[in-house]
């Protein structure tokens, strides 16, 4: 049943209610690079307000699916924990032997606040890599189980759980609804970031995006899928627009989100860690500056990179994404404090989306930017891209370079909600693989020498 929009003016004034601010974190060490300041920022600093504590996380279990949870039941505190890290797409912070989850601040109080890594911080092949997309990402299903058994543990609901049964947080794992969470924040917000009473509600056209590699923040001028934001640290603050942080705060954290895309500036691609045939690759490196080049950049000793923004009539991939954002949303961000009241250059209009840069393409599976092929391989062969696929475990693939893949026909019957979204459905809104048929212009020779060039890049 769709929400009347009573219900959606509702959900989103309780999304913005502040119900005290986060706890405070202690100054970073002296000694420290702006990138290093940036990262300790991002794990050990709350910029928005806890979703549930460190109580209520331990004991989601208590709602697992009933196989799940008598497993649970028999397992040690550390076996839950660690079952739950992997059902909610949580890992380890690298380089730590506490039992911290990368994707979470975790207060002094015990509160368990979202920072820049729920999305931006994943795992491969073993690695937990600051980042990396988190393709593993529950969202909608630890925001749905904290919420179930807070009641079982007699603790208050927050306003941000009853938000959330309105707005959806993310329909597939490894992707998240997070523009329109953005969207709904900067709505009831003035120019200058003060708290504005609106009763009308923001255009709202809820869809999933995966995230992209933060490796990209250096090459890029402009973000996100359209391109319509100037870069800068500014344009990473916009989540931070809980009600609860009025404009002074906002603007206080200022030099902490300098720090902070310094620490993005900094961060390179990992390399690709299997063997490559680098007589095929240098075949795929002709290919690829022959056809590919002009959009995504020239890699090597001398790169370049400037992208054009391809019109959707072009490009043919999902317009959901490029639709979703309205002129008057993208105009009033143009003329805020976000972007510098004006000085920035603003795309209020943007053609269709960015051709992103490629580095470390083996790496950031699945493609397209609502993340609906899952390797390479199926990039390179439109026609063959599955419908409804599964990753199988965490396996990578490096002979089709990205997920290893089931694609069955139908998901099973009678799947609970968060079981079913691990199937990427294809017929879902926005989540289509169409579009990107460039590469049906190359020989079946040509298409295996590109792929293992961009195994190099």
């Amino acid at each position: 049943m769709r929400p009347t929009i009573r219900q959606l003016l509702f959900g989103l004034s309780l999304l913005t209610l502040a119900w005290g601010p986060p706890s405070s974190a202690q100054s970073p060490p002296e000694g420290l690079t702006p990138a290093e300041r940036g990262y300790w920022y991002i794990l050990n600093k709350a910029y928005v307000p806890a979703d549930f504590d460190q109580d209520t996380f331990d004991n989601a279990w208590r709602v697992w699916p009933e196989a799940l949870r008598l497993q649970a039941e028999q397992a040690t505190p550390e076996e839950r924990r660690r079952m739950a890290f992997h059902r909610y797409g949580l890992t380890p912070r690298p380089g730590e032997t506490s039992d911290l989850p990368l994707q979470y601040v975790v207060t002094a109080s015990g509160g368990w606040s979202m920072n820049c890594f729920t999305c931006h911080g994943g795992e491969l092949n073993g690695q937990v890599l600051p980042g990396l997309p988190n393709t593993r990402l529950a969202l909608q299903t630890i925001t749905e189980e904290t919420r179930q058994v807070k009641p079982l543990l007699k603790k208050q609901l927050l306003a941000s759980d009853i938000a959330k049964l309105i707005f959806p947080m993310g329909s597939t794992v490894g992707t998240t609804n997070a523009v329109m969470f953005g969207v709904a924040l900067e709505n009831y917000r003035d120019a200058d970031l003060n708290v504005v009473a609106r009763f009308t509600p923001p255009q709202l056209t809820h869809h999933d995006m995966d995230a992209p590699p933060w490796w990209h923040f250096r090459k890029k001028k402009q973000l996100y899928a359209d391109g319509f934001v100037e870069k800068s640290h500014r344009a990473l603050i916009p989540f931070m627009l809980v009600r609860s942080n009025g404009p002074e705060k906002v603007r206080a954290a200022e030099s902490d989100f300098q720090d902070i895309a310094a620490f993005l500036e900094s961060l390179t691609p990992p390399l690709y860690p299997y063997a490559i045939d680098r007589k095929l690759a240098a075949r795929g490196e002709v290919v690829f500056n022959a056809h590919c080049a002009q959009c995504h950049g020239t890699y090597g000793d001398n790169p370049e990179y400037n992208p054009p923004n391809v019109p959707i009539a072009e490009i043919g991939t999902d317009p959901v994404r490029w639709k979703a954002l309205s002129r008057n949303h993208r105009q009033n961000y143009a003329q805020s404090w976000l972007a510098n009241y004006g000085q920035q250059n603003t795309i209020v209009e943007p053609a269709g989306y960015l051709a992103p840069p490629l580095d470390g393409i083996w790496a950031s599976a699945p493609y397209l930017h609502n993340g609906s092929v899952p390797t390479l391989w199926h990039m390179l062969h439109p026609d063959q891209r599955p419908r409804i696929w599964k990753r199988t475990g965490n396996a990578y693939n490096p002979e089709q370079v990205g997920f290893l893949v089931e694609t069955p026909e139908t998901p099973p019957d009678d799947l609970a909600p968060a079981e079913l979204r691990n199937y990427f459905r294809t017929s879902q809104f926005g989540k289509s693989a169409a579009g990107h048929r460039y590469p049906e212009a190359l020989t079946a020779e040509e298409k295996i020498a590109l792929l293992e060039y961009l195994k190099t890049l």
